[in-house]
């Protein structure tokens, strides 16, 4: 169960650092991104807390083997 819970982290992770990119990269190229402008720090704060729980997930996981 633990490593489950590990792996699900990683794969939350990794789909909200997707989702926040995207929307960073398309509010620099112009596209409007999915969210609205003002959503640039939002953007980047939700980046770096994205990457904060993967390697805390993976860590985690490393330590259960």
């Amino acid at each position: 169960m633990p490593r489950l819970l590990c792996l699900s982290g990683l794969v939350v992770a990794g789909l909200v650092l997707l989702l926040f990119l995207a929307d960073l990269i398309m509010s620099f190229t112009g596209g409007g991104g999915i969210f609205s402008y003002p959503s640039l720090l939002m953007d980047i704060v939700f980046i770096i807390c994205a990457g904060l729980l993967g390697y805390l997930a993976w860590v985690s996981l490393k330590d259960l083997k």
